[in-house]
């Protein structure tokens, strides 16, 4: 069986631009002709690959479909650069990265090939569930906790991120020290996925149901936030260095935690994706520290 490409192309373009009037404006054709070329695919395939929901989704079939359309988008692109007629601008790519590693030393690490010409969109999510978006092909590489390689992935350790358990020095003097009970400190959670203060609670032997947990879903207004006095929380140690050298911030509890991080990519020949892997490897070296120390 082969998939004509046109139609899986046009699948593609449906998903990243979320509606099928969007995707038919992309592609220069009616909506009509797309939504056929969608039922053709399907039916060829046997399998419902579209959720037509606002904005649509792939199904599980459907997220296989889109992997294989940006493999191809990538290989296409660098047989077009090996042949000299494209450029490193002629694609964009989709990476995941977590929101510490996004605003620390992510951004830097991309910033020369930026300069470059060459696009990315970024998908910030949990290191925990970032390599779920390479499984959906929804980006070609990504930042993550995971050491065991996704299907058709390859895997290279970036380092681990340490987290200090830190609060502002009036917090910190009123809930941990005296008589104070440190398991009803309010704390501060990045969102409802973050679940690193409550695991380092249960480490504790502390019980994590009992604090007032803020939630500040943003890396640098987190740090605020504890800054500010909401509560304590684990902040990366490249955001604390300097508040903890200047006072604004004082350690509490127990030791500090490493989260260590791996760069998993797309397993194919592709120039452009082991040039983005070298920077990021090499900007993580730099910056975090080494596994297990």
């Amino acid at each position: 069986m082969e998939l004509p490409l046109d139609l899986v192309r046009t699948f593609d373009a449906v998903l990243r631009t979320g509606s099928l009037e969007a995707a038919a404006d992309e592609l220069s054709l009616t909506p009509s002709a797309v939504s056929q070329r969608i039922k053709t695919l399907e039916t060829r395939l046997g399998r419902v690959l579209l959720v037509r929901s606002r904005p649509v989704r792939a199904t599980a079939a459907g997220q296989v479909v889109t992997r294989l359309a940006r493999q191809l988008a990538d290989l296409e692109h660098g047989a077009l650069a090996d042949l000299g007629l494209a450029g490193p601008d002629a694609t964009t790519v989709p990476l995941a990265v977590n929101a510490d590693s996004l605003a620390t030393w992510f951004l830097p690490a991309l910033a020369p090939l930026a300069a470059r010409g060459i696009v990315f969109e970024l998908h910030r999510d949990d290191q925990d569930f970032t390599a779920g978006l390479l499984e959906s092909g929804t980006v070609t590489a990504a930042v993550t906790s995971q050491d065991r390689p996704v299907a058709g992935c390859s895997v290279r350790p970036l380092g681990a991120m340490r987290y200090l358990p830190v609060a502002a020095p009036g917090f910190a003097a009123r809930w941990f020290s005296g008589g104070a009970t440190p398991e009803a400190a309010p704390l501060v959670d990045f969102d409802r996925r973050d679940t690193v203060q409550t695991r380092y609670l249960e480490a504790l032997g502390l019980d994590p149901a009992l604090p007032p947990r803020h939630q500040v879903p943003a890396s640098a207004d987190f740090a605020t936030a504890v800054e500010l006095g909401f509560g304590w929380a684990l902040v990366p140690e490249l955001q604390a260095a300097e508040r903890l050298a200047d006072g604004r911030f004082v350690p509490i509890l127990g030791d500090p935690v490493d989260v260590t991080l791996f760069w998993q990519r797309w397993k194919l020949r592709s120039p452009l994706l082991a040039s983005i892997e070298d920077a990021v490897v090499a900007a993580a070296r730099a910056k975090l520290r080494p596994m297990g120390r």
